[in-house]
């Protein structure tokens, strides 16, 4: 690779390092196994920066090698991870508490989706990324996306521990006066 090249590449993963180890986070669920998704990933990308450089968009082109090295992970032979539904041992209750219950019912209701739902579900609404885009980067329908989103919401509205940590604080605010809309 020549040093321009290397300079620009450098640059995007200065830029863009922290999205998508968040990208790759939601689409994993594991902070360490992000790392290394997005690691994958932009080691992809390295070998073949001048055709994503080139690309109208570098970082679709890498956000899309990101889902399909996530998909290349379910390929594989792995050990199945458990999932507890709660910490074992609870502290007293307060805003971080509730927040951090919050988001561990999030990842534990988005681990439950199969990977093609998770990854739509992600993209369209944690990315904000529209239809077409979504089907851009999965390689796939804007129809795909629309039903595997609306099956991925349905599975998620149906979770247990999700409608349970969302429904507690709602409670805990309308009690302290302040509105129990969110």
């Amino acid at each position: 690779m020549q040093a321009e090249q290397e300079a620009q590449f450098q640059e995007f993963v200065r830029a863009r390092w922290s999205h998508l180890v968040r990208t790759a986070y939601l689409l994993t669920g594991d902070a360490h196994h992000a790392e290394d998704l997005t690691q994958t990933a932009l080691a992809k990308a390295y070998r073949s920066w001048r055709r994503v450089a080139r690309s109208d968009s570098p970082e679709a082109y890498v956000r899309r090698m990101l889902v399909s090295c996530n998909s290349d992970r379910f390929r594989k032979r792995r050990v199945a991870e458990a999932l507890t539904p709660s910490p074992p041992e609870r502290a007293g209750r307060d805003d971080a508490v509730s927040r951090a219950d919050e988001r561990g019912a999030l990842m534990g209701a988005l681990a439950g989706l199969p990977p093609r739902q998770r990854a739509v579900v992600v993209m369209r609404y944690w990315e904000d990324l529209s239809e077409a885009e979504v089907a851009e980067v999965l390689g796939c329908s804007p129809g795909t996306v629309k039903s595997q989103a609306a099956k991925g919401l349905a599975k998620l509205r149906s979770y247990p521990g999700l409608a349970q940590a969302m429904d507690a604080p709602a409670r805990g605010h309308a009690r302290s006066g302040q509105g129990g809309t969110r």
